[in-house]
């Protein structure tokens, strides 16, 4: 471990102003961290790919003044802009042939109600096309093979059994299509009604105008062609593709919700209806009539209504949904409680002291929230893309056919590969990859105490090589606590305790009330003093039991000459420990000394070991003189020492880091490192209350636990980690599907399923962060 004295940092840049990057994330666009006048929500209804978000986006922005974020996975737009009119907003959208709402965090009805509505119809359309496909494909497969078998008017069967499928089932594709092209654009949709219906029509142009009775071979299966006549088989493929595509969609839509679920249980946390004791009788009252200040009764099973200190009542509080701890938290009168936890047992009153969107509950849910509405740029990437690729893909398919009908291939089997480019193309599965494992991720992360702001945050945690810790309030208690108790007279050290905590009784300093809580923790009653006297800033005296007690410093000692001789040797080693001094004489005779300190948290050192693990270096920041900072980073087994370190310095600290060639990651209580968490390349608070609105921080860790720190960096590379390999698969798939149906050896059936799939496969991923385990929770 290296330990350095700072006293000033000589970067030519460490005085740079942070205020303007504190106020932005790292992508580049505005930080709400609240909801204002300026910023309106959405919830938007009838998107079904990223190209749908995307011209929503390009419909609000066509407003005077305002941009606008939409994300896809949770159906949702972000609008900027001062003094946004939202009925100007949602009649733009609606224009644009989507439907839009305003959002209500309290009430999520309209949301869910559409997309229960969409899900309805979908399995609806779903199991309709199931059942009428899967005897149309033996149908007409059976027939289109083995000639011998077909009977007079086999293909208008066929085509009846098809008609419903084509027209009613697959509705949804070809209402998106038409909504579409009305406003000039073109989406995924379009190219599965696309494929639908040219697969259809020319099933049906052939039996009517004989096309299929040229004598050529017929439709390709992938083993082998179908006979002379079987151009029917078509109504197969786009019976067949309806089905496996609204199956797909069907899933997607499931699991899309499933996974906004796991974003929005954090917010179904809070207690809808609360019973406030007013005037000794208690009512039981919707939540919105509580303020800050009532008195609260919960009772055993009870979910606790609001942050608030406990007045009467002791309970055991079970904190697993928002800390991801398994073992219930004692409380007592005194103790804080949080919002949205529940009273396993016993009987509390509470007294409210953060209600509604001021309780870390509802801010522990917009931040989260809040997380989705920051864009990726990677996402940013993505959306444009897309834009630009269903348009692309309709000139690929039309250029596939041609080529092949131009190089003597039978136009019935030139046409299939055109349709299996145009279906196997679809980039769904690149609109979902990034949204849906964020979302994930986030909602994972709330449940466990982490809140992730934004993608950012999961980009930087992947380059992390230098974690640094500020000493007081984050690596340590920040209380002061007794260490030891030495007695160097006659008098034993239980007395030396006793007088002195005697004296301390008087005195509010934070040395005073180390002392007096371990008299409290070693004897029962303490003597009353009398003729209490204060010295500021070296100590008190007072009468006990008619000796006058003197506790103090060295320095208050030697100057009421008192004689420090035997105390010489444990003064000394107190200092060599960098700890408080407090010597305690009694009738002008030194009996003991008492060392007081900071201390590291309990779990300081697994965390250390933790962040170890992960192959990341710790430093410790702290301004205590080099001793005290050498004894704290021995105990906590960090591997470097910054000590001697002002608020002020924190943050050049960082850039020095960062100079010397390190990602670098400041963990801070959130209170007074703002700076230095905003010059971090990753900035984590561990903050509780209100601490936890911090603008500063990228990830906030919301519960007492310095573990949460080595774990936030692992959630955070987890998704992140999630995000590139859904991307990775999306854009391989399509890379790999493209060539191989563009030269004809994937069938469209196989095509239309096989795209289906790939959207679901990211989905599934990405719900697999749900289950992501952490320290062996």
């Amino acid at each position: 471990m290296t330990t350095r004295a700072t006293t000033s940092i000589s970067d030519p840049n460490a005085r740079r102003d942070l205020s303007e990057r504190s106020a932005r994330d790292r992508s580049g666009e505005p930080v709400n961290d609240t909801i204002s006048d300026d910023v309106l929500d959405l919830d938007i209804s009838g998107m079904t790919c990223a190209a749908c978000a995307r011209r929503v986006e390009r419909a609000l922005g066509q407003l005077d003044g305002v941009s606008a974020t939409v994300n896809y996975a949770t159906e949702r737009a972000r609008v900027y802009g001062a003094g946004t009119d939202a009925a100007a907003a949602i009649s733009r959208v609606e224009k644009a042939g989507y439907g839009a709402h305003i959002h209500d965090d309290a009430d999520d009805t309209w949301s869910k109600r559409a997309t229960e509505n969409r899900i309805t119809s979908l399995r609806r359309r779903l199991v309709v096309s199931a059942l009428l496909t899967v005897p149309l494909m033996d149908i007409t497969i059976v027939l289109a093979l083995v000639p011998g078998w077909r009977f007079p008017g086999w293909e208008a069967v066929c085509v009846i059994a098809a008609l419903p499928i084509v027209t009613w089932a697959a509705w949804p594709f070809h209402r998106a299509t038409l909504r579409n092209l009305r406003h000039g654009s073109v989406s995924m949709d379009t190219l599965v009604s696309l494929g639908i219906t040219a697969s259809f029509g020319w099933a049906v142009l052939s039996l009517i105008f004989g096309f299929g009775d040229s004598g050529d071979p017929g439709f390709w299966l992938g083993f082998g062609m179908t006979p002379a006549g079987a151009s029917s088989i078509y109504l197969d493929v786009a019976a067949g593709m309806t089905t496996f595509q609204l199956a797909g969609r069907y899933f997607e839509t499931r699991s899309r919700r499933k996974a906004g679920d796991v974003l929005g249980a954090l917010g179904e946390l809070a207690a809808t209806h609360v019973r406030i004791r007013r005037d000794d009788a208690d009512s039981v009252e919707p939540i919105a009539a509580l303020t800050s200040g009532d008195e609260v009764v919960v009772l055993p099973g009870e979910t606790i209504p609001c942050d608030g200190e406990v007045i009467e009542g002791i309970a055991a509080v079970d904190t697993s949904m928002m800390t991801g701890e398994p073992v219930p938290v004692d409380v007592s009168p005194g103790s804080t409680v949080t919002g949205g936890t529940v009273s396993t047992n016993g009987r509390m009153l509470l007294r409210a002291t953060s209600v509604g969107a001021h309780s870390q509950l509802a801010q522990m849910a917009a931040l989260a929230e809040q997380a989705q509405a920051r864009k990726a740029g990677v996402q940013t990437l993505v959306d444009r893309i897309t834009g630009y690729v269903v348009p692309g893909v309709i000139v690929l398919a039309i250029l596939v056919t041609a080529v092949w009908t131009f190089t003597g291939t039978p136009f019935t089997r030139a046409f299939g590969i055109g349709i299996s480019v145009l279906i196997i193309a679809c980039p769904c599965a690149l609109g979902l990859a990034t949204p849906t494992a964020l979302m994930v991720g986030v909602g994972r992360g709330a449940r466990l105490g982490i809140l992730i702001k934004g993608h950012d945050a999961l980009e930087a945690s992947g380059m992390i090589s230098t974690v640094v810790l500020d000493k007081t309030g984050t690596l340590t208690t920040g209380r002061m606590t007794v260490h030891a108790v030495t007695a160097v007279a006659e008098v034993p050290e239980h007395e030396v305790l006793r007088v002195a905590a005697s004296v301390e009784l008087g005195s509010e300093h934070a040395v005073a009330a180390a002392v007096l809580s371990e008299a409290k923790r070693r004897i029962v009653d303490l003597p009353k003093a009398r003729d209490f006297a204060a010295h500021p800033g070296q100590g008190a005296e007072a009468r006990v039991d008619g000796a006058v007690v003197l506790v103090g410093s060295p320095a208050l000692m030697r100057e009421h000459g008192v004689a420090l001789d035997a105390a010489a040797t444990q003064i000394r080693d107190a200092i060599d420990s960098a700890r408080t001094i407090v010597v305690v004489s009694i009738d002008g005779r030194a009996v003991g000394v008492i060392e007081v300190g900071d201390t590291i948290k309990p779990d300081a050192v697994m965390a250390i070991r933790a962040l170890r693990a992960q192959g990341i270096r710790t430093v410790l920041l702290t301004g205590d003189s080099e001793q005290a900072g050498r004894r704290i980073g021995t105990e906590a087994g960090v591997d470097d020492v910054y000590a001697g370190v002002l608020p002020a310095q924190k943050a050049d600290v960082i850039r020095q880091l960062q100079h010397d060639g390190t990602k670098v990651a400041m963990v801070g209580d959130g209170i007074n490192d703002s700076v230095a968490l905003a010059a971090a390349d990753l900035g984590l608070a561990v903050a509780t209350g209100t601490d936890i609105a911090m603008k500063s921080a990228d990830i906030i860790v919301v519960r007492d636990d310095l573990l949460a720190v080595p774990e936030a960096i692992a959630l955070a590379r987890r998704t992140r980690r999630t995000i590139r390999w859904n991307l990775g698969w999306a854009f391989g798939y399509n890379a790999a599907a493209l060539p191989i149906a563009a030269i004809g050896l994937l069938n469209p059936l196989i095509a239309a399923a096989a795209m289906s799939l790939s959207s679901v496969l990211v989905v599934s991923n990405s719900l697999r962060l749900q289950k992501m385990r952490l320290r062996g929770r």
